[in-house]
């Protein structure tokens, strides 16, 4: 474990706030479409601060740790790749006009950091106290990564969507969009635009996504600072990723068998802990193995476009 102190939290959390206030604050305080070219470099940016964080890992704590917070990085920024793939279904069945996306994104982040906080503090306690759970969280790696190598990519179905069918019984929500808006006034009644359901979606969507990536960051670290640091990284990073990848990364159809294969290699790992030990060396080799042989052979046998699953 690291020597942590309050400090190392409070500093941390405050880079995070000052970053997301200069990019909804300054970068994007006008809305607009965000091209292919500056979410690049906005990825680059993200990628360059996670690895200085390794860096400075390394400098005062050694390899092992920098390693673990890489290995702990790659696992999560892999699984919002799935992350991805749903949003853009959601954007494409809503029609979200591309200059509010980054605003759907951005308060889609906020929420997010503080779900994963959340869970992750929760998961921490309980790993402390009932060493079982460990168990628990490994079996539910190995199941999900089971599913998700034997389910068929779903259509996203909108109207029969369950959390859409709840909100819009409770919210009256109008027909169009109004700008960047989530409410809006019409014939003197406060009703909530699509952008606000969409945004509801996207929250539900990293909700049940967190379920599968907490207990996966566990089965690298119970370090609960590399756990928490390393999930940040990934989805602070998330937004620019979405839109450097949204246009190809139906492209990647192989990619879901790669990652069902990561949550059951790390699944297995936190089940046999006590039997055999898999080196972080290993464990990130191996790791970046699947990922590169996925999407490697998504490019050379490249699926039909009819086989791709639509909104």
């Amino acid at each position: 474990m690291i020597a942590t102190n309050i400090w190392f939290w409070v500093g941390f959390i405050a880079f995070v706030l000052t970053m997301l206030s200069l990019d909804l604050g300054v970068f994007h305080r006008t809305p607009h479409a965000v091209s292919a070219k500056e979410a690049g470099i906005w990825t680059a940016v993200w990628v360059a601060l996670a690895l200085a964080f390794a860096g400075g890992l390394y400098y005062f704590y050694g390899h092992r740790p920098a390693l673990t917070f890489l290995t702990g990085y790659v696992v999560e920024e892999s699984l919002s790749v799935d992350n991805i793939f749903v949003i853009v279904l959601i954007f494409e069945y809503f029609r979200v006009p591309a200059m509010c996306q980054h605003r759907v994104l951005f308060y889609g982040i906020l929420g997010a950091l503080v779900m994963r906080g959340l869970f992750i503090g929760l998961g921490a306690v309980l790993l402390a106290r009932f060493h079982w759970i460990l168990y628990i969280f490994g079996a539910m790696l190995v199941v999900t990564g089971v599913r998700m190598a034997i389910k068929s990519d779903d259509e996203f179905k909108g109207d029969e969507n369950p959390v859409v069918k709840f909100v819009r019984r409770f919210v009256p929500v109008s027909a169009d969009f109004h700008g960047k808006h989530f409410f809006t006034i019409e014939n003197g009644k406060r009703l909530a635009t699509p952008l606000l359901l969409v945004l509801i979606l996207v929250e539900v969507t990293d909700l049940v996504f967190a379920i599968d990536s907490i207990p996966a960051i566990f089965g690298v670290t119970r370090d609960p600072f590399i756990v928490f640091t390393s999930n940040i990284f990934a989805v602070l990073g998330l937004r620019s990723l979405y839109f450097l990848l949204a246009a190809v990364v139906t492209r990647f159809y192989l990619l879901k068998y790669a990652l069902a294969a990561i949550l059951s290699f790390v699944g297995v790992k936190m089940l046999g802990e006590h039997y055999f030990e898999v080196g972080i060396a290993l464990s990130l080799g191996i790791i970046l193995g699947l990922l590169g042989i996925a999407i490697a052979a998504s490019l050379i046998w490249p699926r039909r476009p009819e086989e791709a699953p639509r909104a």
